[in-house]
């Protein structure tokens, strides 16, 4: 059991890993064969290898498919081979001529771009034209290519594009669903008051960073896609309404670290806190609803009421009347999360704030 346990763990993992990059696999297969064809076909080049491999690069399994990146890797990759031809024709090959332009590529790249991916990518393309035979068809042919394999890619983010929302909302939920994991094992360290339950609630919580990177990523890529490809345009409503439940769950995220860590400091003392666990299971059962409104926007306004309600009796001295103050501390510091949370459903924020409880 404990060899098939970790070995069907995996599987699964890999079984949805692949189920979410089908589209992906899709695009950069088709791109990669038709600008293959292309330059094989019609501008008449004997191996356009360089055609397919920058139309495969440009494209990649990044969560940042955006026009603008692709061109920038586009831009890259044929800056590499344009700069190694010249000194190919100039110097002839050899490993001095490779290690001066590999040298001289990486130098122009930096100037170029801050990013150092851009020199990676403008190096390896180097590399190969240094490196390898050069194809019959005179000077640049590969720089040819590289440029028809990577107007294949630029034209697929708008002709075979990937699906901008569905992205973003899977990337959304993961987001919101460690939100809920938190609060549900803050709630069961408060009802038992396990310091080690609480320990790992504020590990978790801290760890919760890269996951609004990657929604942030998987957003701002949906838009600037939907922008330019008339197949995923209805996608623009849901990814503008995301957008906006992101910005208040970046600021929530924030405020739950403060909470899972002001919580671990009160539970030291190994009291079980069971009226404060039961705010935050509430909570958490909110958040859920959260989750389920970026699937199904009708959820959005019930999400909001069942925040609204917990704001409004979010009163420390009512919920711990006879409470010490560092009790009715961990009720306080709620208070900024749950007016993060009612901003991400649309509410605006002077309107949320009104919905607490007067000191």
């Amino acid at each position: 059991m404990t060899i098939v346990g970790p070995f069907v763990t995996q599987f699964a993992t890999g079984w949805r890993r692949l189920r979410d990059s089908v589209p992906a696999i899709v695009q950069i297969t088709v791109t990669a064969a038709a600008a293959y064809a292309f330059a094989r076909f019609v501008l008449g080049h004997d191996q356009p290898l360089i055609a397919a491999i920058v139309a495969i690069t440009a494209l990649g399994f990044v969560r940042d498919a955006r026009p603008v990146r692709v061109l920038e890797t586009v831009v890259a990759m044929t800056l590499g081979i344009a700069l190694a031809e010249l000194l190919l024709i100039g110097f002839g090959q050899g490993i001095a001529q490779f290690a001066v332009a590999l040298a001289l590529t990486l130098a122009v790249a930096r100037v170029v771009s801050a990013n150092a991916t851009f020199a990676i990518a403008a190096a390896v393309q180097c590399s190969l034209v240094m490196l390898v035979p050069a194809p019959d068809g005179g000077p640049f042919v590969r720089t040819l290519d590289a440029a028809v394999g990577g107007a294949f890619a630029l034209a697929a983010t708008a002709i075979i594009p990937r699906d901008p929302s569905r992205t973003a909302m899977r990337e959304g939920r993961r987001l919101i669903g460690e939100h809920v994991a938190v609060l549900e094992e803050l709630a069961a360290a408060l009802r038992s008051g396990s310091t080690e339950l609480a320990g790992r609630a504020l590990s978790r919580a801290r760890a919760t960073q890269p996951l609004v990177e990657s929604w942030t990523a998987a957003v701002d890529s949906g838009l600037a896609i939907a922008r330019v490809s008339p197949l995923v345009r209805r996608s623009r409503f849901d990814l503008e309404r995301q957008r906006i439940m992101l910005s208040g769950l970046d600021l929530a995220t924030r405020n739950l670290r403060i909470i899972a860590r002001r919580i671990e400091w009160v539970l030291r003392d190994g009291r079980p806190r069971p009226e404060v666990a039961d705010v935050h299971t509430r909570v958490g059962i909110a958040v859920g609803l959260l989750a389920e409104s970026i699937r199904d926007v009708s959820a959005q306004p019930v999400a909001r009421q069942a925040f609204a309600e917990i704001t409004r009796h979010l009163d420390p001295v009512a919920i711990l009347p006879d409470g010490p103050i560092g009790d009715r501390n961990t009720i306080t510091a709620l208070r900024p999360y749950l007016i993060d949370l009612l901003t991400a459903t649309g509410l605006e924020l002077d309107a949320a704030r009104a919905l607490l409880p007067s000191d």
